[in-house]
């Protein structure tokens, strides 16, 4: 349960609030003066601190100095109220300014804003924990270094209403990132909704995004309400933006800009509250120097840019997720079928061109083929079913660090030599004790 901090040198102000405050779900303590502030701050951080302007000891602000920001949310409190006061308390860290006599309806909405923001730091303390454990962030999956960046990201956007641009190879899991940061938002009891710019007719995406009014153009039948309308108080995500019609960004600029959204037919603005991800596998500055993408638009989407890495970037992660879409399947089809270590080797050879997206088609495809176990002979000829030919050659991304190389170099070497390690470790030159010590070091036998 949060706790609360509630703040005032006058008693019959002071005790009807701490109990307001505990009725909408908070623990709550209370102090009648800086110091005595100070000492319950000092036993217990609360979320929450409610705190008149003028004290005994000195005023309310002094007490910011004292508290961490990303933890504590500070709301000031004053039957003195002025433009100038309330600019200097926004201006210190303040996250909001109540008058007295106190605004119940207003207070309510603070209280509950500071509730689902409590609920959203434990989630994410949560899923990070998970993530230690599996190597998870919800329906996210992976414990390679370069997925944890991409966790920390969502960690920290996630909350804000900040439009999040994502960019990445086909494959990498663009929409599921974006569902997260849904998920993990303060709107995400409100609808995601995603929509794919390059899978919809030019002629209709201004439609199906902005709506359309009755007899407005051919065919318009009946009043249509667009994505913006549909997905109120939600997320939109955007996917392939770089596809939109040039001329309709305009109007999505417009529409970021003064959270307001014209109807194709109609005569008055509506207002919009929506968050809005998109997502492309294009570099956006060349989308912007191709004129694929307009420049202020850009600027306006990537207020947070997150970039995923692709699949031959992540490691370990291949056979993560292997086991992970497997698991899925299984669950599904009532059966217990097991990747044999063979397979998975050959898995983490591939360099994934495909990405994700293409490991999860390659699982179901290998799944379907076996019986109990998924063995080489189950791969397709890309990965290496077939034996591998003579003089097999081995692709390495230039960046990749050395551990990296020399890792696939020997797990390659020991699939060419068809798991014959003394053969393998003759191939590469090193001693047998060597090689079974690097195959220890990867966990593998």
């Amino acid at each position: 349960m949060p706790h609360a901090l509630v703040v005032d040198d006058d008693a019959n102000f002071l005790l009807p609030l701490a109990e307001l405050v505990e009725r909408e779900g908070f623990s709550t303590s209370v102090a009648s003066s800086l110091h005595d502030a100070r000492m319950l701050i000092g036993s217990r951080t609360p979320d929450l601190i409610l705190i008149d302007l003028f004290l005994p000891d000195g005023k309310g602000l002094d007490l910011l100095a004292d508290l961490d920001s990303t933890t504590t949310e500070v709301v000031l409190i004053t039957g003195h109220a002025s433009v100038d006061t309330a600019v200097q308390a926004l201006r210190q860290g303040v996250s909001d300014y109540l008058t007295k006599p106190l605004d119940i309806q207003r207070l309510k909405t603070v209280l509950t804003n500071v509730l689902r923001a409590h609920a959203l730091r434990e989630e994410v303390d949560t899923l990070r924990a998970e993530l230690r454990r599996l190597g998870r962030f919800g329906s996210l999956v992976g414990a390679s270094a370069a997925m944890q960046k991409v966790y920390d990201a969502i960690a920290r956007v996630a909350p804000t209403d900040a439009t999040v641009l994502l960019t990445g190879e086909s494959g990498t899991g663009k929409e599921l990132v974006a569902e997260t940061v849904h998920a993990l938002s303060r709107r995400r009891q409100a609808p995601f909704l995603p929509l794919n710019c390059g899978a919809i007719s030019p002629s209709l995406i201004e439609s199906e995004l902005f709506g359309h009014e009755r007899g407005s153009f051919t065919g318009a039948d009946r009043t249509h309400r667009g994505y913006f309308e549909r997905a109120a108080g939600g997320t939109i995500f955007l996917d392939e933006i770089t596809e939109m019609p040039f001329e309709l960004q305009v109007k999505l600029l417009r529409v970021l800009e003064t959270a307001t959204v014209l109807r194709i037919g109609g005569e008055q603005t509506l207002p919009v509250d929506v968050r809005v991800i998109a997502a492309s596998n294009r570099q956006p500055d060349d989308a912007v120097s191709h004129g694929k993408l307009r420049e202020d638009l850009l600027y306006r989407l990537k207020v947070f840019p997150l970039h995923l890495p692709p699949l031959c970037e992540r490691g370990d992660d291949v056979e993560l997720l292997a086991q992970h879409f497997l698991a899925q399947l299984n669950k599904a089809e009532g059966t217990a079928k097991v990747l044999t270590r063979a397979a998975l080797q050959r898995m983490r050879m591939h360099r994934w061109p495909g990405n994700v997206r293409e490991l999860k088609n390659l699982v179901h495809h290998a799944f379907i083929l076996a019986d109990e176990e998924i063995g080489v002979d189950c791969l397709p000829a890309e990965i290496g079913g077939a034996e591998p030919p003579s003089g097999a050659s081995l692709h390495l991304k230039v960046g990749m660090s050395l551990a990296d190389a020399d890792r696939r170099l020997i797990l390659a070497t020991l699939s060419e030599c068809g798991g014959d390690k003394r053969k393998a470790a003759d191939v590469l030159g090193i001693s047998l004790k060597t090689l079974y010590n690097r195959l220890k070091a990867y966990q593998l036998p």
